[in-house]
């Protein structure tokens, strides 16, 4: 089921039959550098976090993380969407993008297309979180209008984050 469109991005509910392109995302280095590994190694296991995280995210709330794929040819490049963390007070917005689809400006297309759905949704306020040594991230989370609020401890692990918020009107 398709979310939103923008001019050159689809993006969607994710499907178990997402589970090879997720199983590539999940375990590429920048993944595992700025947003941790998942153990997760096998197709089926790709299938088994689609279905248990997004899907059952989305089924619950209402919202989840989606897929985003070029309209040109429907090919997976990221992910991209909201997500209601129990550490967090807000609606957290968030995205991955394998690597060959970076600098193109499709992160940037996809989170704008996320926050006015967010807005759709009657959400009063987001936030982001991210590691201090994501700049690229950073820089992102600023141009869609983000402000950094304060740094906190992630509860899983000693990693610091720094949380990024903006009131949606």
């Amino acid at each position: 089921m398709i979310v939103l469109q923008t001019e050159r991005l689809r993006v969607r509910h994710l499907t178990p039959d997402d589970a090879a392109f997720m199983l590539g995302l999940l375990n590429d280095p920048a993944w595992h550098r700025f947003i941790g590994d998942r153990g997760i190694r096998t197709v089926d296991g790709a299938r088994e976090h689609i279905v248990n995280g997004p899907m059952a995210m989305v089924a619950r709330l209402g919202f989840g993380f989606y897929l985003v794929e070029r309209k040109a040819d429907a090919c997976p490049i990221g992910l991209c969407g909201l997500a209601k963390r129990d550490f967090l007070d807000d609606v957290d917005i968030g995205y991955a993008f394998l690597p060959e689809y970076g600098g193109q400006g499709y992160a940037f297309e996809a989170a704008q297309g996320v926050l006015a759905h967010a807005r759709a949704l009657g959400l009063k306020r987001l936030v982001a979180t991210v590691v201090p040594e994501n700049e690229a991230s950073i820089r992102l989370l600023e141009k869609l209008g983000l402000r950094f609020e304060r740094s906190f401890e992630a509860p899983d692990s000693t990693r610091e984050l720094q949380l990024f918020g903006m009131t949606l009107a």
